[in-house]
This record gives structure tokens, sequence and C-alpha cells, in this order.
């Protein structure tokens, strides 16, 4: 019997976030499970995305996208008061302004997640792969 491990991947530049904006395009994110907790600086979603990895579609992993070192947060075109609303991520960007980096998660129908942080400090970690 084959052992199924779970991945933990840690983005620490632009190059690493790509790896990871990669893995989860087309993610499902029920909006109740954003969290952005300002006194610790973090930034949380759980998501449930395909299991690219083995280019298997039937495949979905639950996993927590976590960024870390964030001073502030700002969106655009997404009613926060709708909490059971699904959103798709489509990509995750990052640009270099200065001293300080802009991480912009852009979903469909134009949702758009600003993330402001000196360093970029991501982990993108399995909790479950459904439909072993």
């Amino acid at each position: 019997m084959a052992e199924k491990f779970l991945k933990k991947i840690i983005a620490q530049n632009q190059d690493d976030l790509r790896v990871i904006s990669a893995l989860c395009s087309e993610a499902k994110i029920k909006q109740s499970e954003i969290k952005f907790l300002k006194d610790n600086k973090i930034f949380l979603l759980s998501l449930e995305r395909d299991n690219k990895e083995k280019g298997n579609r039937k495949d979905k992993i639950n996993s927590i996208l976590k960024f870390e070192f964030i001073e502030s947060s700002k969106s655009k075109n997404i009613d926060q008061n709708s909490k059971d609303y699904v959103l798709e991520l489509l990509a995750i960007e990052s640009y270099k302004k200065e001293n300080n980096n802009e991480i912009v998660l852009l979903f469909s129908n134009n949702g758009i997640i600003n993330l402001f942080c000196e360093i970029i400090e991501c982990t993108l970690e399995d909790v479950k792969v459904e439909n072993d």
C-alpha cells in the first residue's frame, strides 16, 4: 500500500510565489474562510484546489495558504457581508515597491485582495486529500 504524503511549500521570493500561484489557480475559497489576523500580521485562506501535481483534476486537496508579516490588506469587488459566497482564485502576483512588497490575489468576477508586506513569507500546506 502506497503511503500518502501531504505537501508543504514555502515561498520567500517572487519566483517561489509563482509556483504556489500555479498550484492554487482555479481553487475555490469560501469567503468566510478568509481571515486577516492583524495583530499577528498573518493572512489566512482555506481553499479547495485541484491536484495539479499528479495531473488528476478529479482529486481535490484542502489546503491552507498562509501569508506572514502582512502590514495591511485591502480588497476590491468582494462583498464582505456575503459569508457563503465562493471565490475562485485565478492567480497570485507580487510587485516590489521600494522596500515593500505588494501581493495581489486575483479572483474571478474582478475580485482583488492586496496584501502589503516588507518580505514575502508564504506557505501552502495541504491538510486533506479528497477522493483517495
